[in-house]
């Protein structure tokens, strides 16, 4: 049983208990005498040395009101901790999350501020405190330290091993320490803060989340990487040997699973590989596309970026697309998602849409809709004119599809399905025009928007997910009407989820041939027999494949 400090009093935590994707201390009765009339308090410490102070609650009969404050005798009372960062805070508690699995890298919080409470309720939950609330500032730090941390992981965890000396410390470590360590060698490694307030903060946070030991621990192993970092000795790697050796050493120091990158130097060869994982650890480049289904031009969206002095460039692919490399926090905050006025769509997803070649008045089903993205740009280009049936086996996502349909004005051509497509595909009695399958993957080429996703995806995720492709191709062919086109997409990168799927599929359905999609988007993005591929090194946009797919008119 652990007892800790709460203001001036003493409460007695029971152990952890599981309350979800966290752990959580659950408290016992208070121990200390109170008398109730005189209110004097037996447990009196020395509260000076933590700088505390208490938000207001309000009085309910469950609570005692003293000149040190309110006690909630129910449940933990809620402090701000001015000492400890709060960004640091926030990023060492969703880092935690992440890794146990009870959230994902969202590199952008479409929430804005607005999701603040929630963090600070995981760091209350996690920590045993609060600290001040998070500024636009400390969102953008935690964001940057989040994604970077995470997809540096590998390698962060290669130098905290050789730093301790002893790989069973690193391996018995408590997470949460871990995520702290991993905070402050990312900050003093890669993105240089100054190393004084980077051991400082991290040290504080150990101390007071964990004990006084941990913060001594990561006060050691800081600074030493301090010492190393100025006198260029930090711990290096050979990229010499057999493959296997080179294989791990690669993997390593550009800190990506072993697998990915033994099958990237395969299809593509090391000089590639080396560059598209570089690209991956890059702080990646967003897209917004203008509403057009609620009168947006890109003009229009230009001028609302202006006004918020963000930087910007038109997209040299898409004229409905403005990338943004910074500043997307201000958009977001801005409200000009919530307005309808664009949305968050990548350059490689709008062409897709491009290759699909939406018309008004087509028939058009999106086969594996949610979240819904291509699915509200191509009820944009169908201006009112036509119908989009949007299937996906996820309710939840659907809603929110349904929800952003009505917000950008294009919920008049969209009806929504909940369905297993498969199901779906053997019951449904509607032939359609056009036909977009974007098939469940790997995300391979997504990998730079999504930090922790490399970390998730298994080889072994491989062989089930061709299988899936396989059957919903299957399943999407049998609702293209004679003469009509079934697209098949992914965001992945990997031949065998894009060109040997539709070779197989091919193979088995000799009524499809491929209609080559030259007249839909520019050269560049041409394959040689015909397929739309985005290369994220090359087009400096996600990686992404579409193959059209025409049904013979018999």
């Amino acid at each position: 049983m652990e007892t800790r400090m709460i203001g001036i009093l003493h409460v007695k935590l029971l152990p952890f208990t599981n309350t979800g994707s966290l752990l959580e201390p659950k408290l016992s009765p208070i121990k200390c005498p109170i008398k109730i009339g005189a209110l004097s308090l037996a447990a009196v410490h020395s509260a000076q040395k933590r700088k505390y102070q208490r938000k207001p609650r309000p009085q309910s009969p469950h609570s005692l009101t003293h000149e040190t404050g309110t006690i909630d005798l129910r449940t933990r009372t809620q402090m701000v901790n001015f000492e400890v960062s709060p960004h640091r805070a926030v990023a060492a508690v969703r880092m935690l999350r992440i890794e146990q699995g009870g959230a994902f890298a969202d590199l952008l919080n479409d929430s804005g501020k607005g999701s603040e409470s929630n963090e600070m309720a995981y760091v209350e939950r996690t920590l045993g405190f609060r600290t001040r609330d998070l500024e636009n500032r400390d969102l953008k730090l935690v964001t940057s330290i989040v994604g970077g941390a995470i997809r540096w992981r590998k390698y962060l965890d290669y130098l905290i091993i050789s730093l301790c000396n002893d790989e069973n410390t690193f391996r018995n470590m408590e997470p949460l320490l871990l995520q702290i360590l991993r905070i402050g060698f990312y900050e003093i490694v890669k993105i240089g803060m100054p190393p004084y307030a980077v051991v400082d903060e991290n040290v504080n946070l150990a101390k007071l989340a964990l004990r006084r030991g941990a913060g001594n621990m990561v006060n050691a192993i800081l600074r030493k990487l301090v010492l190393l970092k100025e006198s260029n000795s930090l711990p290096s790697l050979a990229l010499d040997g057999v493959s296997r050796t080179l294989w791990r050493a690669l993997a390593t120091m550009y800190s990506h699973p072993v697998w990915m990158v033994k099958r990237w130097i395969k299809d593509m060869g090391q000089e590639k590989a080396v560059k598209l994982m570089i690209w991956n650890n890059s702080e990646p480049c967003f897209s917004l596309r203008a509403n057009s289904g609620k009168g947006v031009t890109r003009a229009d969206l230009i001028t609302q970026i202006n006004i918020l002095e963000v930087t910007y460039d038109p997209s040299l692919h898409l004229d409905e697309f403005v990338r943004i490399r910074t500043g997307m926090q201000a958009v977001i905050l801005a409200g000009l998602l919530k307005q309808g006025l664009c949305s968050v769509q990548d350059e490689s997803a709008g062409l897709v849409v491009c290759v699909v070649d939406p018309q008004p008045g087509d028939i058009i089903i999106d086969c594996c809709a949610a979240p819904g993205g291509k699915t509200l740009f191509m009820a944009s280009c169908l201006r009112s004119r036509g119908m989009i049936s949007a299937v996906d086996i996820n309710k939840g996502r659907l809603r929110i599809l349904e929800e952003t349909a009505k917000l950008q004005q294009v919920d008049n051509v969209i009806t929504t399905v909940h369905s297993d497509l498969r199901m779906f595909a053997d019951t449904c009695q509607v032939k359609y025009d056009k036909v977009l399958l974007d098939a469940p993957c790997s995300g391979l080429g997504v990998l730079s928007k999504r930090p922790d996703l490399r970390w998730n995806r298994k080889f072994e995720d491989m062989e089930e997910l061709t299988k899936l492709q396989d059957e919903l191709l299957d399943a999407s062919s049998k609702l293209v009407k004679p003469g009509g086109l079934l697209v098949y997409s992914t965001c992945s990168i990997d031949p065998e989820e894009n060109e040997q799927r539709v070779a197989a599929f091919l193979l088995s359905h000799p009524e499809f041939c491929i209609d080559p999609a030259d007249r839909f988007i520019q050269q560049t993005f041409l394959t040689e027999r015909g397929f739309y591929r985005s290369c994220p090194v090359k087009h400096s946009m996600d990686g992404a494949f579409a193959a059209r797919l025409l049904r013979s008119a018999n």
